[in-house]
């Protein structure tokens, strides 16, 4: 497998990770790497970039302290993404995974080609969140 996509995945992940790119680009940098979608699963510590391909690349990300609640509160959900969107004084990457954790998502799933994420609680409950044009 070409080395490429999965540098690439890595980087945007630590990106995200340490602040130093924003949601729009990390998504641009992925679709020119080939991706089509991705998955952040919080319980297992995990995202999952998947290719058309049938290909995917798995990493580590940041183990968060905070468990995931379980009633699922998809208005604080909401307010976590309003906030993300607007880089509202005080937001970092870690501190919206803290955020939606405590309000129930257990993971999320995001689609280049639906132009949406999909937040989803430990009972399949779910909030879809529609890219902002």
């Amino acid at each position: 497998m070409d080395t490429h996509p999965a540098a690439v995945a890595e980087r945007c992940l630590r990106a995200a990770e340490d602040g130093t790119m924003t949601f729009p680009q990390i998504v641009g940098a992925l679709i020119e790497a080939g991706f089509e979608s991705y998955t952040v699963d919080f319980r297992r510590a995990t995202a999952i970039y998947y290719r058309p391909d049938g290909g995917s690349i798995e990493l580590a990300t940041h183990r968060h302290e905070v468990p995931v609640a379980a009633a699922f509160d998809a208005p604080a959900v909401q307010a976590a993404i309003r906030d993300a969107q607007q880089l509202a004084p005080g937001y970092s990457y870690a501190g919206f995974c803290r955020r939606v954790m405590a309000a129930g998502c257990a993971c999320y799933v995001v689609s280049f080609s639906g132009r949406r994420a999909v937040y989803l609680g430990r009972a399949a409950e779910f909030h879809v969140e529609q890219f902002p044009t």
